[in-house]
């Protein structure tokens, strides 16, 4: 798979043809998604730079794949499949950077754009097309395969920050959080192709903040976070209809401040806080319940990362 950087329109375009996870795209001029078997985790810890990868549908330690333009932690990351995006966080104070890698290749972030307003603490969800950011009442969106600032979306149901985000291509989905001092169970969602504000969708089976989310073509999964300890609660949506979450499973290790991807099959979750700074990686199988298993380490440990997933 190839891709080209034109600097005179600044228009990231991915060349060649599609590969497909479970019959779906992914890259290529064929309508690129939001999957892929490369997870990427960037940034976090007290202030870190590092981006690793792992192949997702395997098992092991992740590798050392380059580093963020700066230092940050309580990003927010998406991605197209071929461009993964972060944007947002702390990097000395709050940031409003948006920077993004090729995923295919390994080497450091450069420069996208940036974001409506600086914030930290945010979640992010793509389509394939659009990057939607979420933190605060603020949601904004950026077209992924075009550098520049990013353009206000509409607000939440409910302010709140340290929340988490998936989607399936249609509908992005904010789970949980902190809506000032308390921890919320509101589920919120969007349609990622419009515009406007978020709507109700229901509730995680407990309110948490500092949790990770990531998803199947049909499921929404939210795992651990802070209740009034580090939590190995799993739980899913059904996210093309409404309605609370429900039981999944556990995380192998209680944490919070970690961070998750998917290649649409397995989601994998990897850092955080747990008896102390992690870097656990561990893994379910979205569209089946159960606990997590062991996938391997972290090239660093460290919290408050966020992670993304393309080919």
């Amino acid at each position: 798979m190839s891709l080209t950087i034109n600097h005179q329109t600044d228009d990231i375009s991915n060349l060649t043809g599609a590969t497909t996870f479970n019959g779906v795209a992914v890259g290529g001029d064929n309508s690129p998604k939001w999957y892929g078997g490369r997870g990427l985790f960037a940034g976090g810890g007290g202030l870190d730079n590092t981006i690793d990868y792992i192949t997702i549908g395997t098992t092991g330690n992740a590798t050392d794949f380059g580093d963020l333009t700066a230092a940050t932690r309580q990003l927010a990351g998406c991605s197209n499949g071929v461009i993964g995006v972060f944007g947002g966080g702390n990097s000395g104070g709050n940031t409003n950077v948006i920077e993004y890698v090729t995923i295919a290749t390994t080497g450091n972030a450069t420069d996208f754009g940036d974001l409506t307003l600086a914030r930290v603490a945010l979640a992010a969800c793509s389509n394939g097309t659009r990057g939607v950011f979420g933190g605060g009442y603020v949601i904004d969106y950026i077209t992924i395969a075009t550098t520049g600032n990013a353009t206000d979306f509409g607000d939440f149901t409910v302010d709140r920050a340290f929340l988490a985000a998936c989607s399936n291509g249609t509908r992005g989905i904010f789970g949980g959080g902190l809506a000032s001092t308390t921890n919320s169970n509101v589920i919120d969602y969007i349609t990622i192709e419009t515009t406007g504000n978020a709507i109700d969708f229901g509730d995680l089976t407990a309110g948490r903040k500092d949790l990770a989310s990531c998803s199947s073509l049909t499921r929404g999964i939210f795992g651990g976070g802070w209740i009034s300890a580090n939590s190995n609660i799993i739980d899913y949506i059904t996210i093309s209809t409404t309605g609370n979450a429900t039981d999944f499973g556990d995380l192998s290790v209680a944490r919070s401040a970690h961070t998750s991807c998917s290649d649409s099959t397995r989601g994998v979750f990897g850092g955080g806080y747990a008896a102390d700074t992690s870097n656990i990686i561990d893994y379910v199988t979205i569209d089946t319940t159960g606990n997590a298993t062991d996938f391997g380490d972290l090239t660093v440990a460290r919290y408050y990362l966020t992670a993304c997933s393309g080919t």
